[in-house]
């Protein structure tokens, strides 16, 4: 997709979306990991920021998990929020720790871990928002990791477009508008690079065998899997948020 036509076709599309989420005097923290949908996230942020009068920053969780590679992630945030002038700030967790404390699963004491950091940094830096670079892709992965763990009405909604993260805090999503596709080719467009977690294609962890493996066969029987699924979860999202079927 050329710059040209996307900043016709999709731009207008997330600029739209993220403008019902954030907006003048809002305190918006990017969870920033470095990975292509967060830097994607912050430098369209930073460019709606300018026009919709907000202020902004950028929190980086380091887990303690990857060693040298998650302190290279680290240095690449930094050094991505000082090009763009965005205040940066790093928390680091102990996520196995957190796990064996709390007999999780590795994946949900990571998700643990990295939200209780969110809310350590939202609460410092004085956000009252924190926003978060999941897409449409992250949208079909979990209604369907719902569908296999066995889930009411509510599981079916998927990623909330916005919901509560702390006192006087919330979190929003300004991207589940946008495929992994587009925000790729947002960062082509902008000449921004990322970094690649290997424990993305980790079989091991469920979200990502659904990712790699069963939604690719389910788009061999139907190419719109993901937008389906999608839609499904925004009109579950507006039917539990009227009251029914909770």
């Amino acid at each position: 997709m050329t710059k040209k036509s996307f900043n016709a076709s999709v731009l207008p599309r997330m600029r739209a979306f993220a403008s019902r989420l954030v907006g003048r005097g809002d305190a918006v923290l990017v969870g920033l990991s470095g990975g292509a949908d967060s830097v994607c996230l912050l430098h369209f942020l930073r460019y709606l920021a300018g026009e919709k009068h907000f202020l902004l920053a950028a929190v980086h969780v380091n887990h303690g998990l990857r060693g040298r590679e998650a302190a290279q992630d680290q240095r690449f945030c930094k050094n991505l929020c000082k090009e763009l002038g965005i205040e940066f700030i790093t928390q680091k967790t102990d996520a196995k720790k957190v796990a064996k404390k709390l007999d999780l699963s590795p994946e949900h004491g990571a998700r643990k871990a990295r939200y209780d950091a969110f809310v350590k940094a939202a609460r410092k830096w004085g956000a009252n928002k924190l926003a978060l670079g999941h897409h449409l892709d992250d949208q079909a992965e979990t209604v369907l990791l719902n569908l296999l763990r066995g889930t009411k009405a509510k599981g079916l909604a998927g990623i909330p477009v916005r919901r509560p993260l702390a006192k006087d805090v919330e979190i929003v999503r300004p991207l589940l508008c946008v495929t992994r596709a587009e925000t790729e080719a947002y960062l082509q467009n902008n000449g921004l690079t990322h970094v690649t977690d290997r424990t993305n294609f980790d079989d091991a962890f469920t979200r990502n065998w659904v990712r790699g493996k069963l939604l690719p066969l389910l788009a061999t029987k139907q190419p719109q899997i993901k937008h389906h699924l999608a839609l499904i979860a925004a009109d579950v999202e507006k039917i539990l948020e009227r009251g029914v079927g909770k």
